[in-house]
């Protein structure tokens, strides 16, 4: 995201609050959500992409609630309107293509008006496919399999080039040129798990109605679309039912965040990643004491880069009335590796905790009944930790990542539980115990920012070196 399009953004929200009263609301926030996010969708080498990427967004999104609504919800004249509402927008943006005006919404021209209606028409039969067959329980299996199928394929550099190289073919451009960073859905990460959040709650009986419309301003509400946070539908819901008052102390705030995060992500997170660890300095580390400087960099770097999106996200969100969760609360200045995950992308790491930590264990617990706390500890914690890992790429360096971090919180779970008899004698010694808090700040932070190597790098070998000079072993 450009900063140019943050004061974009933050204008139309602006104009948003001030026309939009009672129902009209959650309408334009729709129309303004779909035009944004054909806007911010890169161009890509394949021919298209970046109208059709867009458009499944919204294609998969309508199918998700179709899946997760009740019968009596899909026959409402408003959801039909909802629906209607979206082709007349796809097809509008469609029609641009006849303007002399280059990437007025979508990046490249887009393609064809007959070839995008003959793909609405396949793309409503198979919603009706799924609205008809929806009441049959293992839909909602199959549409989270279609989720992490798609996830695998976007994530993983050998599908990405596979599928680069497929659609290549079919479009009759040269497969030579194909590489796995050909095809870049914009938010499809954000978006999956949003879908799966409302999948999984409606599989457990704990999804409230809402309708189509409010289904799919959840899904790709543009300020939280490309980097979250990720917000649970029936809060966010709330909020849009709420009128919506120009002025109220709400709006100085949102303009605080607005300038907090722009701070955060352009001054200091753009300044910091000139001298960041990457895969060109790696290779020429001089010393621990010049790889901790490019390791700390980095370290600051990704905070201030994504908390400074979180805070425009929240003060973009407040600005159109909705009140997205918190993402980051001081996270390097806690004391142990637990409180840093419950404070660092929280909306992330509740996530995993709620629909796969928590569930995990509990059924680890039923089925192996003589299995150790510390065993459970260990397999739920590093699954976890890599599965957060490969979500964010599909390499070894982020399964290493992940063990890094899995490891560690097994490790200071197991110290924790087996030296606090020891602190309880430390209560008269307040001294000490400060000491000890500043201590394991730092040692935390510390384990944290090394783990970060193995994020930032591409190449196991070229990670595991600037580990080695940053702990002065390197040859």
């Amino acid at each position: 995201m450009l900063i140019r399009d943050i004061f974009i953004f933050a204008a139309l929200a602006v104009l948003f609050r001030l026309i939009s009263r009672g129902k009209a609301r959650g309408w334009l926030l729709l129309i303004t959500s779909t035009l944004v996010i054909y806007w911010m969708q890169p161009a890509m080498p394949l021919r298209s992409l970046d109208f059709w990427l867009p458009t499944l967004t919204l294609a998969i999104t309508v199918f998700s609630w179709l899946l997760t609504a009740e019968e009596e919800q899909k026959t409402e004249k408003q959801n039909w309107l909802t629906a209607v509402l979206l082709v007349g927008l796809v097809i509008l943006i469609a029609l641009t293509r006849y303007l002399s005006l280059d990437g007025l919404i979508t990046a490249n021209r887009p393609p064809l008006t007959v070839q995008v209606l003959v793909g609405l028409v396949i793309l409503a039969a198979v919603g009706f496919v799924i609205g008809w067959f929806s009441r049959q329980k293992a839909w909602l299996t199959g549409g989270i399999i279609f989720l992490l199928v798609l996830f695998l394929i976007l994530k993983s550099p050998a599908l990405s080039l596979w599928s680069s190289v497929g659609l290549r073919s079919m479009l009759g451009q040269s497969t030579q040129n194909a590489t796995a960073f050909d095809i870049r859905w914009l938010g499809f990460s954000y978006v999956a798990f949003r879908l799966i959040h409302t999948i999984r709650d409606r599989q457990n009986n704990r999804l409230k109605a809402v309708t189509l419309q409010e289904y799919v301003n959840y899904v790709i509400f543009f300020p939280a679309f490309s980097a979250g946070p990720i917000d649970k539908l029936p809060r966010f819901a709330k909020d849009l039912r709420e009128p919506l008052v120009f002025y109220n102390p709400q709006l100085a705030d949102a303009f605080y965040r607005l300038v907090v995060g722009i701070f955060k992500k352009y001054a200091i997170a753009d300044s910091l990643s000139l001298i960041a660890l990457n895969s060109q300095n790696a290779a020429q580390t001089q010393g621990a004491g010049y790889t901790w400087v490019l390791v700390y960099a980095y370290a600051f770097m990704i905070y201030y880069d994504f908390a400074g999106y979180t805070d425009i996200a929240i003060g973009l969100g407040k600005l159109l009335g909705i009140d997205l969760p918190e993402n980051f609360n001081r996270p390097y200045m806690k004391n142990n590796l637990t409180q840093f995950w419950n404070n660092w992308h929280m909306t992330l790491t509740q996530w995993f905790r709620a629909y796969f930590f928590n569930p995990f264990t509990r059924s680890l617990r039923t089925r192996y009944k003589n299995l150790s706390v510390g065993w459970v500890i260990l397999i739920t914690q590093v699954s976890t930790m890599v599965l957060i890992g490969l979500w964010h790429g599909i390499t070894w360096n982020f399964v290493l990542w992940g063990l890094w971090h899995g490891l560690g919180l097994f490790v200071q779970n197991r110290f924790s539980d087996w030296v606090k008899p020891r602190l309880a004698q430390l209560q008269d010694k307040p001294r000490l115990q400060n000491f000890l808090n500043g201590f394991n700040t730092v040692l935390t932070f510390h384990f944290v920012a090394l783990g970060w190597v193995w994020f930032a790098l591409p190449q196991v070998g070229l990670s595991w070196q600037v580990i080695l000079s940053s702990l002065g072993l390197a040859g």
